[in-house]
């Protein structure tokens, strides 16, 4: 049901985003290609895809390189459309009008109007640019996307250390990726308390002491899971770096993936 509340339409928004990343999670368990390559050799073809569609200048590359990405989404048995919503709606179209201005540059013609005594053209060397700027974004953010959706957060997170990132930066990351949802459900038990007992007609003093308390008293909280998960971690050997079970593995199929790849990029280089 809809709801005129604005607190209530955020907090339904925010679950329901949630609600997204955990089905996302879900196609990194299931029985598909990528999912069965190793994180550190799939993080390392990602880029080097990324780093391709950056550097080139060719629309074929481009086309090919997303073409390549919908085909590897594919065979990682993941869904086309919903694929394509959560890599089509908003980064593309936002790049979209930032590349518009471009098509008015200098060049050779190809359509010209006047309005208002003003000469308009849109120029061959400008819709090449901007056509090349909007494929690239798209074909980057896809790789990305596809990775995410391919890799559990902790593997991938885990595989970052291969760049040598800190471990607390990465431990922090995880913490944060654990303990989001936590709070998230915190957060909707304590507005729907709020709404049993008092409703939504509360004066606007009294709707401010209400929030006040709360943040506080959610504020108190997190502080205190903070201390007992520390304790927690040191009780079990934590000393400043956390052990974990490194259980990848590189097998034949990643280095004969990883081949794959070079050869790829050397050909549409």
């Amino acid at each position: 049901m809809k709801s005129n509340n604005f607190i209530e339409r955020s907090i339904i928004g925010a679950f329901t985003f949630l609600k997204d990343s955990i089905s996302a999670e879900e196609y990194a368990l299931r029985n598909g290609f990528l999912q069965s390559l190793d994180p550190r050799v799939k993080i390392i073809s990602f880029l080097l895809f990324i780093l391709q569609a950056l550097l080139t200048g060719s629309i074929a590359v481009l086309l090919f390189l997303y073409a390549f990405c919908l085909f590897l989404a594919l065979i990682s048995k993941i869904n086309l459309v919903f694929f394509l919503k959560r890599t089509w709606i908003f980064i593309p179209l936002f790049s979209l009008f930032i590349a518009l201005p471009a098509i008015f540059s200098p060049g050779e013609a190809l359509l010209t109007w006047h309005i208002l005594g003003s000469k308009f053209m849109i120029t061959r060397q400008g819709l090449d640019g901007a056509v090349i700027f909007i494929m690239r974004v798209i074909t980057c953010e896809s790789l990305v996307v596809l990775l995410n959706l391919t890799t559990k957060h902790f593997d991938l997170l885990k595989a970052l250390r291969i760049f040598k990132i800190p471990q607390i930066f990465i431990m922090t990351l995880g913490m944060c990726c654990r303990y989001v949802y936590l709070f998230a459900g915190v957060i909707q038990n304590t507005y729907l308390a709020i709404k049993s007992r008092v409703g939504i007609g509360v004066r606007y003093q009294r709707g401010q002491d209400i929030v006040a308390w709360n943040i506080a008293s959610l504020w108190d909280r997190s502080v205190g899971l903070n201390e007992e998960v520390y304790k927690a971690m040191l009780s079990r050997g934590y000393q400043g770096e956390v052990l974990t079970w490194d259980d990848f593995k590189i097998r034949v199929r990643d280095w004969l993936w990883l081949v794959l790849v070079v050869v790829i990029i050397v050909t549409v280089s």
